[in-house]
């Protein structure tokens, strides 16, 4: 058993919310239905994976091996108009930066073509694209931000890296981060909680009946048209798309909480006490990882909601995870 680390490896980062976003669900909500910013990628391009599928990333700047290069995972149904990969990539920019936002299967618009799509614990396309970049790169490792359900499946891939990860990745952050889905799975039951997996399933179950009429036979429909829940859904759905033998199974290999110990790679876990999606339990699992695994720091703030983190003033509102997670990248902190 390793010994345990400095009380440094967890620490509650000073935040202070918006005056005028009071509680976490105005901080998770205000990115995603109020906040405008500017779009920072120059072009989409189509990166072919080992299925012979493709998946497209939005792109900024050239790449180029003597600057630093930062990747942004999206979280659940994220599209390329995510207000906050677009503010991680502005604050990239300002650091004269290039980047990239990889769109999971299915969220660039489009259906893709393999008889799967993407979930919280599928790492082969982020395995395939971060190499590419990397070659690109001459060998020189990239920086990579993972957002919720893009958290977990960057910390599960470093996890699966091991020290090979350092040859790909320099840094890594995950950000409001559901490292124990099933726990997350039930938290998303709960009270007005609920709403927000209603607005989810909305996209998803479409997206399901798509794939069942693009592959006969692959799902069974009337089981998807009656999912109300993500454990419902990912019954339904994630688990038989991707081999999983039900929800259960999906939830305990999926899991990056499982993983994160392997992680080799100097990596931020940046989560909220009041995050309505992330269970308290799960908070107390990272932070007694955290104590165990050397490159693993963990930051809880007391406020903050799900991916939100708002601050300032009505008219010129800041935004603390951007400016935090660009800073630990940059090697602002151990």
């Amino acid at each position: 058993m390793r010994p345990a680390r400095p009380d440094q490896a967890v620490t509650s980062a000073t935040f202070r919310p918006a005056w005028w976003l009071p509680g976490p669900h105005l901080q998770t909500i205000w990115g995603k239905k109020v906040r405008r910013v500017a779009f920072e990628h120059d072009r989409v391009e189509q990166f072919r994976m080992p299925d012979g599928d493709c998946v497209s990333v939005a792109r900024m700047g050239q790449t180029q091996p003597d600057v630093p290069h930062l990747l942004v995972l999206h979280g659940l149904e994220g599209s390329i108009s995510a207000t906050y990969a677009h503010g991680l990539l502005g604050h990239a920019r300002k650091r004269r930066w290039t980047g990239d936002l990889l769109l999971f299967r299915t969220c660039d618009g489009r259906m893709n073509v393999a008889p799967r799509m993407y979930h919280a614990g599928e790492t082969s396309d982020l395995d395939a694209v971060a190499r590419q970049l990397v070659k690109a790169r001459h060998g020189r490792p990239i920086v990579v931000v993972g957002v919720s359900l893009g958290g977990n499946v960057l910390l599960k891939w470093l996890g699966e890296l091991g020290i090979e990860g350092q040859s790909l990745v320099q840094r890594a952050v995950a950000i409001s981060v559901p490292a124990d889905l099933a726990a997350g799975s039930r938290q998303m039951e709960r009270g007005i909680t609920r709403l927000y997996a209603r607005h989810f399933l909305a996209t998803l179950k479409p997206k399901a009946l798509a794939k069942a009429e693009q592959h006969p036979g692959c799902l069974h429909v009337p089981d998807v048209l009656a999912a109300t829940t993500f454990w419902e859904f990912d019954e339904a759905v994630t688990a038989p798309l991707h081999g999983f033998q039900n929800a259960a199974d999906y939830y305990a290999r999926s899991s990056s909480i499982a993983f994160i110990e392997r992680v080799t790679v100097p990596t931020l876990i940046l989560c909220a006490r009041d995050d309505p999606f992330i269970p308290p339990s799960t908070l107390d699992q990272l932070e007694a990882t955290a104590r165990t695994a050397p490159s693993i720091n963990v930051e809880i703030t007391d406020s903050g909601g799900h991916v939100g983190w708002v601050s300032g003033s009505p008219v010129t509102p800041k935004y603390y995870m951007e400016v935090r997670a660009t800073e630990f990248l940059d090697g602002g902190d151990k």
